[in-house]
């Protein structure tokens, strides 16, 4: 697959989240905004290299820009695994240094990967010696109870010599032991005040921050000391908060699709995704497509209608895109 020649900023992405951001979920917020970074979910460089590679990279010409999330410590598994990658078009390779759950730690790799910061230098030039495409770093500001601006400053000092020029920042430390990843996404505090110091501190990279981010206006603010925003959670609770994105962070004039438009817009995908890959059965279940789409009436009247039809595990069995439809008029006036 080709990438576009030219790629807009990243001022805007929505975070790889394991079992969320498929490629399914991808077209789906590609529907609503045009220029947003998209980012795969966490794939393992085992998964690549001894697994089936079409099931792990195969994704939608539209999805671009859309980076690849790779997961691993070993630097020649992971420079075969982004030229892999860039083979398929991705248009960037980010290594996952900010998972924080076990069964990551076993494989000796994302937040863990913190504490030895000249293992990921080597694995970031490996990785850029591979591939023509960015390589980046998603990581955490410090792990356990190391707490102190230097260790954050110093990771990221290192990697950057090793030619990594983007930075994705998640704001808040990784406890690796006794938080579960939930917890971890919430118990540990944010301070984005580091990733501010950071840039400060490293002008000539591109520093992005991500971690509890929810509100326009909270971006806003993120922007007045940092490159870009990424957004996780929310972005998938509340998608359609991404239909200002292009507008207000891109200079992109042309109108964003109606929510009702956004549903229609994904119905020749879903009719195309099912003939291609079978419905029902072993083939593709049509709740692989729509539970990515429950969030999209977020704050509407008629929102849980529209959730419980979308829900229904009789209609949904049926395997007929039609049910989107139902949903939708379940959301009067919405849908006239």
């Amino acid at each position: 697959m080709n990438a576009p020649a030219k790629l807009p900023s990243r001022r805007l992405s929505v975070a790889p989240m394991m079992d969320w951001t498929d490629r399914h979920c991808r077209v789906f917020h590609r529907q609503i905004t045009r220029h947003t970074w998209l980012y795969t979910e966490m794939v393992t460089t085992g998964a690549l290299i001894h697994g089936d590679v079409p099931r792990h990279l195969d994704y939608s010409e539209i999805e671009h820009p859309v980076a690849l999330q790779l997961g691993g410590s070993e630097p020649a598994d992971l420079a075969k695994s982004a030229k892999l990658g860039e083979q398929w078009g991705y248009d960037e390779i980010n290594l996952n240094c900010g998972c924080p759950s076990e069964r990551v730690q076993k494989g000796a790799f994302g937040a863990c990967l913190m504490a030895e910061p000249q293992l990921v230098a080597d694995c970031v030039k490996a990785m850029r010696d591979a591939v023509s495409v960015d390589v980046t770093v998603k990581h955490r500001i410090g792990i356990d109870h190391v707490e102190t601006y230097d260790f954050v400053r110093d990771f990221v000092g290192t990697i950057a010599d090793a030619g990594c020029k983007t930075f994705i920042v998640h704001a808040r430390n990784a406890i690796l032991k006794g938080l579960s990843p939930k917890e971890n996404r919430e118990i540990p505090p944010l301070k984005p005040e580091y990733a501010y110091q950071l840039k400060r501190d490293f002008p000539q990279l591109e520093i992005l921050i991500n971690g509890g981010i929810k509100t326009l206006e909270e971006i806003d603010l993120h922007l007045q000391h940092v490159d870009g925003v990424m957004l996780g959670r929310e972005a998938y609770h509340n998608p359609y908060l991404m239909a200002a994105f292009d507008a207000r962070y891109y200079g992109d004039d042309a109108p964003p699709k109606s929510r009702a438009q956004v549903i229609e817009a994904m119905l020749p995908y879903i009719r195309e995704q099912l003939v291609r890959y079978g419905n029902n059965g072993a083939g593709l279940k049509l709740n692989s497509i729509t539970r990515h789409m429950l969030g999209l009436m977020a704050g509407m009247p008629g929102a849980r209608a529209f959730r419980q039809t979308l829900s229904d595990s009789k209609k949904l069995a049926s395997g007929d895109p039609a049910l989107l439809l139902e949903a939708l008029s379940r959301m009067q006036p919405l849908a006239a």
